[in-house]
């Protein structure tokens, strides 16, 4: 990939970071939230999320594609902010690899060793039985430490992604993604989502909708591009981007 082409394809690698790590964030937790109630990680999940090396899942896509933006986003203020971001998401990424193996172990090897365990209680390999036993509780603590990890990166990239972000403000993809998707946005980033989007647009959190509605618009979305301008009028009655952008709005169907 060119310099150059990277250079004009970043608007689409900023939305779909932001996109690919809040359905991967998403699905991760819905699997941790089913290790909290069950004491058993979703093998298949995490398999899903990860691929392989010919077949990559969302997961490895989100690592890749965020490597190549964080390494060319050449903005003031962005190499910093954008090292932190990959490398947090690198390292999500191996301990989700770790989480797998450790998932494929409780899964398989658990229930069969315990198997041959019981049926050797009174043989002469009981008490190493019992000493190999061990090694399934630290995979179970190896488990609960790798999750643990990546919770705790996925709350610092939320934090980093409000200091991103705000560096593409001007992003038409990346307010469309926040406007069309904002339920996913919203679940994602809880409570830190208001602060996302005070961060990103600051005083004027109606210019999110205009550049949504100039990018459905421009993709030939008339009606969801009303809609987001209905939204940017609700908060700002008199903005004139809006009334701009309404008369480029071709006529809808009565």
């Amino acid at each position: 990939m060119s310099k150059k082409w990277i250079t004009a394809k970043l608007p689409e690698f900023v939305r779909d970071v932001l996109r690919d790590f809040c359905l991967v964030s998403r699905e991760l937790e819905s699997g941790f939230r089913l290790l909290d109630r069950s004491g058993h990680v979703d093998f298949v999940l995490l398999s899903h999320l990860l691929g392989q090396e010919m077949n990559k899942g969302l997961l490895w896509h989100l690592k890749d594609t965020a490597h190549v933006l964080f390494k060319h986003d050449d903005r003031p203020g962005a190499r910093r902010l954008g090292q932190f971001l990959d490398w947090s998401v690198g390292y999500i990424f191996h301990d989700a690899m770790k989480l797998r193996e450790d998932a494929y172990q409780q899964q398989n090897y658990a229930p069969w060793f315990r198997k041959l365990r019981d049926q050797d209680r009174n043989g002469r390999g009981a008490g190493i039985g019992d000493d190999l036993f061990g090694v399934l509780d630290q995979t179970n603590e190896s488990i609960q430490r790798e999750v643990n990890r990546i919770r705790f990166l996925l709350s610092i990239c939320r934090r980093l992604f409000c200091e991103y972000l705000p560096l593409h403000a001007d992003n038409e993809l990346l307010a469309r993604f926040l406007f069309a998707q904002n339920d996913l946005v919203r679940e994602v980033f809880g409570e830190g989502y208001a602060r996302l989007v005070g961060r990103i647009y600051g005083p004027r959190p109606q210019r999110m909708y205009v550049l949504a509605a100039r990018s459905l618009r421009r993709g030939g979305w008339a009606d969801e591009a009303a809609r987001a301008l209905d939204q940017a009028e609700a908060l700002a009655q008199d903005c004139i981007e809006v009334r701009e952008e309404r008369q480029l709005l071709a006529p809808r169907p009565q």
